[in-house]
């Protein structure tokens, strides 16, 4: 066997314990997100609109991989909870777009602080050391993902 296919095998063996614990550990911070009082379809498709801004309800039912009367009814609680504006688009009466309000941008940054300081609680018990191979490994990881491709 050559280097070149054991260094594949060792990739996919890598591979699916990064999945594994990647899984696990966002399902494990996104427990604190039930403080915030809404779901995790709203609080993701807040998400997509704080940081890829405005969005017609095409956009965001097709970022969020879920059929537009889905998105409907996600977006529907959003504006009763006031955290997104709904108005009519400019270019096209038949679309509307959808823009986050103040409060849905402080949610959401609350929720990540309570979500971080989880993760960062729990890394306190890890070694220095250790630490900073968690460290060099989110670096790795954030190139990979700068190079991703499909």
């Amino acid at each position: 066997m050559g280097n070149k296919s054991k260094n594949n095998t060792r990739a996919t063996e890598v591979a699916d314990r990064l999945h594994s614990a990647a899984i696990h550990l966002l399902r494990r911070v996104a427990r604190e997100d039930k403080s915030s009082g809404e779901g995790p379809a709203r609080l993701s498709a807040l998400s997509v609109l704080v940081f890829g801004g405005a969005s017609t309800l095409g956009q965001l039912a097709a970022a969020e991989r879920v059929k537009p009367p889905t998105m409907s009814r996600i977006v529907a609680g959003l504006e009763r909870s006031g955290l997104v504006e709904i108005s009519a688009d400019a270019n096209d009466a038949r679309r509307v777009r959808i823009q986050p309000t103040p409060k849905r941008i402080r949610l959401l940054q609350k929720a990540r602080q309570k979500r971080i300081g989880t993760l960062a609680k729990n890394l306190g018990h890890v070694g220095k050391e250790d630490l900073e191979v968690v460290a060099r490994a989110v670096e790795i990881l954030t190139g990979v993902m700068g190079r991703w491709k499909g």
